[in-house]
């Protein structure tokens, strides 16, 4: 596919390879795009806009960085209800599942979605992003809402994300590869300029918030010990790149390699089972991932097979290059 087709056409197209698609899904897709333009600008300008609280400010406090989450959150609820394709939505801003409202016509999709992650770091302009992923509502009329949102992530329908930072950009899959798109400001809509991303099976980084380190067991101690140790056949040391956003550290390993880590931190109490939503910001990227020939694992499961108990269920996450992640779950299960 020619490079510089816009996001529409590119989905169009694919929709059309598949004689059983209905638009819904390519509809939504579409009207993500449009929220993440709404976003991105106001992304760019959030530390000269003076309603959003960071002009003058020695040190910018968690209430300012919520009112641009809450800010990205609405935007994207009013662009996708009003579309008839949505059975409800799933956010890592609230607390329950959203609903359609009555005035608008239901669908058979449920969309999950992390609405600006690593906000905290955007008053030093290290980048930000929107996770999203969709589902498709179960048939069986006896199960709940909450039963139908709580779906593995390999039933995911479709997945990616927008990273706001030098450049917008949209990363994408539908289950059939993934491409990545760049917003070109000047005509206001993001051109194909990744086709068929595929991530190194082996990279040269990893990526983990070694402040941490104290609070994780031996093993996951090992194991980033290993990635630090000199070792000329396996390419070894990994140099370290974590930047504290989830979105900015995993987009950089897709196009170049690597591995990004966040155990579980075994002896803190507030994190005992790590830091991550499996529904709103894990499962998503592990789709991806995995479409570009990488993997997602907890260290002794594919992400992809948990069955999640609730909405903001929270796992350890190595995710990346297949041979790195391999190796993670080899040391973690104490096989070398």
């Amino acid at each position: 596919m020619a490079k510089g087709i816009t996001v529409t056409e590119h989905i169009l197209t694919k929709q059309k390879e598949r004689p059983e698609a209905t638009g819904a899904f390519t509809a939504l897709l579409s009207e993500l795009t449009v929220a993440a333009k709404i976003i991105a600008q106001k992304v760019n300008k959030a530390n000269l806009t003076e309603n959003l609280g960071f002009v003058g400010r020695e040190g910018v406090d968690e209430e300012h960085f919520q009112k641009l989450v809450e800010f990205a959150n609405a935007t994207i609820i009013n662009r996708v209800s009003h579309t008839g394709h949505l059975w409800c939505m799933g956010s890592k801003k609230d607390t329950d599942l959203i609903p359609i409202p009555p005035r608008y016509t239901k669908g058979d999709y449920i969309l999950v979605f992390d609405p600006l992650g690593g906000i905290t770091n955007i008053d030093v302009h290290i980048a930000v992003g929107t996770v999203f992923s969709i589902l498709k509502k179960q048939s069986a009329a006896e199960m709940s809402v909450l039963t139908n949102v709580l779906q593995p992530g390999r039933k995911l329908v479709a997945a990616g994300y927008f990273i706001y930072g030098s450049s917008t950009m949209m990363v994408y899959t539908t289950g059939s590869g993934v491409h990545g798109f760049t917003l070109e400001p000047r005509i206001g809509e993001f051109l194909l300029s990744h086709e068929n991303i595929r991530i190194p099976e082996k990279g040269k980084t990893y990526s983990v918030n070694e402040g941490n380190y104290y609070f994780w067991d031996e093993k996951v101690q090992n194991l980033v010990e290993y990635f630090k140790t000199p070792d000329i056949k396996t390419g070894r040391p990994y140099t370290l790149r974590y930047t504290g956003s989830f979105v900015a550290d995993f987009h950089r390993n897709l196009l170049k390699g690597g591995i990004h880590m966040y155990p579980a931190d075994s002896k803190d109490p507030l994190k005992p089972y790590g830091k991550l939503m499996l529904m709103c910001e894990v499962n998503p990227l592990a789709f991806v991932v995995e479409q570009a020939g990488g993997a997602a694992s907890t260290g002794f499961e594919r992400v992809l097979d948990i069955e999640p108990r609730h909405l903001h269920q929270r796992v350890p996450i190595f995710i990346g290059s297949s041979a790195d992640v391999r190796m993670a779950e080899e040391l973690l299960q104490g096989k070398r």
